[in-house]
């Protein structure tokens, strides 16, 4: 989206910005609240049509591995690693089966290797004596793995299978709770308050959306709102950079011209697809 969108968007908010400006704003009831939460979703649906998870995979095993190693660090350093790591163990049997010292060597990259070694072979441990060698598409089944929480359950149901669910990571928790559509801070309270703002169908595109959105724009230290399609709905705008000129450079990924996450991005992602490991 253009400079002139993004003015126009700020223009129609309450004269000066965001949707907290104005004088002595009424508190915003929770039907407000709600409303301004799914119009957010849908400018998102406009500004990230090609939202997608930035862990690269193609199957549930693949997905399920790549988001337990994804902990501590980020997709990009995942994505750079996975393809040495499933050369080597293609499947939960093959991993199960993994020299320790061999499989963290390979994932050393990641962090936390030697813990993440030891999830990754129980969890193909279980999934090999207990699932038949699938990974399984339930939530109550998919929590019992080693390593495996609520988030990487709902990442992996949400992408491999279909099934919705909301992804509360770092950056989805802080900017919902930027938006005022919680003050929870532990995962699963902010997962059920957000959950019930949106219809089901929505939840694993609603977070992908607002995942693009934090990494791009909404930054942790220094959002970006003077370059925010959503300033006009946003009661934080202001908190960061609003000069559009300044914050047009603080914008990452695509958004700034950069090469995105994914060495194998989906055909619709318009950017450039990351580099391999050692490659820059």
């Amino acid at each position: 989206m253009g400079e002139q969108g993004v003015r126009s968007r700020k223009k129609g908010a309450s004269g000066s910005g965001g949707a907290g400006a104005g004088k002595a704003a009424k508190p915003e009831s929770h039907l407000a609240m709600v409303r301004r939460a799914r119009r957010i979703n849908r400018e998102l649906a406009e500004v990230y049509p090609y939202a997608h998870p930035e862990l690269d995979f193609r199957n549930p095993f693949e997905l399920l591995v790549a988001t337990v190693l994804s902990a501590q660090t980020t997709d990009l350093r995942v994505n750079q690693t996975t393809p040495a790591l499933f050369a080597a163990y293609p499947t939960p049997e093959d991993m199960a089966a993994a020299v320790p010292d061999k499989l963290e060597e390979i994932i050393r990259p990641t962090g936390f290797f030697r813990a993440k070694a030891r999830s990754l072979m129980g969890l193909s441990a279980a999934l090999r004596d207990d699932f038949g060698g699938e990974v399984p598409g339930r939530l109550a089944d998919l929590v019992k793995l080693p390593g495996v929480g609520r988030k990487t359950a709902n990442v992996v149901l949400g992408n491999a299978f279909g099934v919705p669910g909301i992804t509360v990571d770092t950056h989805f928790g802080r900017l919902v709770r930027r938006w005022k559509w919680t003050e929870q801070e532990d995962p699963e309270k902010v997962e059920a308050e957000v959950a019930a703002i949106f219809p089901k169908s929505e939840w694993t595109m609603l977070s992908h959306r607002v995942v693009f959105h934090g990494r791009r724009i909404c930054h942790s230290r220094k959002p970006a709102c003077g370059a925010c399609p959503i300033a006009s709905l946003c009661p934080a705008y202001g908190e960061g950079e609003t000069d559009p000129d300044k914050a047009k450079k603080l914008l990452k990924y695509e958004m700034g011209g950069y090469p995105g996450q994914r060495l194998s991005p989906p055909p619709d992602y318009p950017g450039r697809p990351a580099p391999p490991l050692g490659a820059g």
